[in-house]
């Protein structure tokens, strides 16, 4: 028996000592799709977070403290976001990175207010997150990303620009993210002159449009202008281009990663979407995005985001010595503070004072700012 005993004594020994230890850290989390259709922007999500509180951790943590990295899965489902969101406020984090959805961002922040809980989104665009906040007075939800009023204006004077007397089409998947982003751009071109000949939605998780497709090209539209998700968007494309429809699609930053093309292959050439300026090109994420691709992995999209929101949350603490949520939120809105992706500041609402949006093409399978 005692023979038994000891080994067994040993391993709870150092499983007490590892809790403890672990109980020493500052917990904070990511939470994104890690499964579904937008598993790929999960993965961006990860692989920064990862890195972001590696970096920290090497350079003393927060707070005299390390960073403790939580990983929960929404899978860009309202009601999985909810419960993920529950899930790390049960393990006492001070910080979350996220949602990547605005359908799982909006639901979720309710839960991080009554918890006390910071909240900074990488991705997450839809005016309502931030705006619904303020109106409660909500102290919590801030972004490192531009917003879909900001985004839809700049691909609305596109299609007033350069479409105007054409026939648009105006499709959105219902999603929060789909519907605001497409209606904003709508807005804006209709502001210039250019009206849409047909406004269309589609439910995300579709995969035939074979007959949305038909309605297309009998009203010979020239331009599709799609809110939603890269999945649909390349689906939509490719289908397209097998019906004979020609027709440009334009869609938003959710088309700027490589799971597009892997959707649409040559289908895909030509594609327009909206995106800020190409992060990967910030001089301040050098060091970062060369880590990166030394391990074989390309920060795109997100990854350099979700990077930059736990700096923001890391520089925040130490300005205010504090991770309390009151003290958390009065130090975002006093500081300009550098990250990866370049100096960050935010207004009242808890959105980032300089949105800029630029566009980029897909061609030979890559893409690029146009």
């Amino acid at each position: 028996m005692a023979r038994w005993l000891r080994p067994f004594a040993m391993v709870a020994a150092l499983a007490l000592a590892g809790g403890a230890a672990q109980a020493q850290d500052t917990r904070i989390a990511i939470v994104g799709p890690i499964t579904g259709s937008n598993a790929a922007i999960g993965e961006q999500m990860k692989r920064g977070a990862v890195m972001a509180v590696e970096d920290i951790n090497a350079k003393g943590g927060v707070l005299g403290k390390k960073l403790a990295l939580e990983i929960a899965d929404d899978a860009c489902d309202p009601k999985q976001a909810v419960a993920a969101a529950n899930d790390v406020v049960r393990k006492k984090v001070v910080f979350v990175a996220g949602h990547y959805c605005s359908s799982s961002s909006i639901p979720a922040s309710a839960v991080y207010n009554e918890a006390g809980i910071l909240q900074m989104t990488p991705a997450s665009t839809n005016p309502a997150l931030t705006d619904d906040a303020a109106k409660k007075g909500w102290n919590n939800v801030f972004r490192v990303c531009g917003r879909d009023d900001a985004q839809g204006a700049v691909a609305g004077k596109h299609l007033a620009d350069h479409y105007k007397g054409k026939k648009i089409a105006i499709i959105h998947d219902k999603t929060a993210y789909g519907k605001g982003l497409a209606d904003e751009t709508k807005k804006a071109a209709n502001k210039l002159g250019a009206t849409e000949a047909m406004y269309e939605a589609i439910n995300q998780g579709d995969k035939d449009f074979s007959a949305l497709v038909s309605k297309m090209k009998q009203a010979n539209i020239d331009v599709i202008y799609f809110g939603g998700y890269q999945t649909e968007a390349g689906l939509i494309v490719r289908q397209s281009r097998d019906q004979g429809l020609k027709a440009t699609l334009i869609g938003g930053d959710a088309l700027v990663t490589e799971e597009f093309w892997k959707i649409t292959g040559p289908a895909g050439e030509g594609t327009l979407m909206t995106f800020a300026p190409d992060p990967r090109k910030v001089p301040a994420a050098k060091a970062v995005v060369d880590k990166f691709t030394a391990q074989g992995y390309n920060p795109e999209g997100y990854t350099l985001y979700t990077y930059a929101a736990i700096q923001a949350f890391a520089a925040a603490a130490e300005k205010n010595k504090s991770l309390k949520l009151d003290d958390l939120s009065t130090a975002l809105h006093a500081m300009t503070i550098p990250t990866v992706i370049g100096p960050l500041s935010w207004d009242k609402k808890g959105d980032i004072t300089d949105p800029n949006y630029v566009f980029y093409i897909w061609k030979a399978g890559k893409y690029a700012e146009m």
